[in-house]
């Protein structure tokens, strides 16, 4: 790594995302690859996404979109509700 190879810090929106009843778990990667367990199935979902502002774009890896949007800490995926998952 030389000196102008300093990595930068992940978004703010990297991390995991559980709905309320912790059945779908979605988590952000930093690398902007996403990973999306649903019940008892790791990986139901992958794909890349995208952050402009407060808006997500999502791709999974079949092709199929989706968008979300990030409003007071809380990220509304289409129909989906999920929150922060604590440190």
């Amino acid at each position: 790594m030389t000196s102008n190879d300093t990595p930068r810090d992940p978004h703010p929106y990297v991390g995991m995302w559980v709905t309320a009843d912790g059945f779908i778990r979605q988590e952000l990667l930093p690398n902007g690859r996403y990973d999306e367990a649903r019940g008892n199935r790791p990986s139901a979902y992958t794909g890349s996404y995208t952050v402009t502002g407060n808006h997500l774009d999502y791709v999974d890896d079949t092709g199929f979109t989706a968008t979300g949007d990030i409003r007071d800490g809380v990220l509304y995926h289409e129909h989906l509700v999920l929150y922060r998952e604590a440190d």
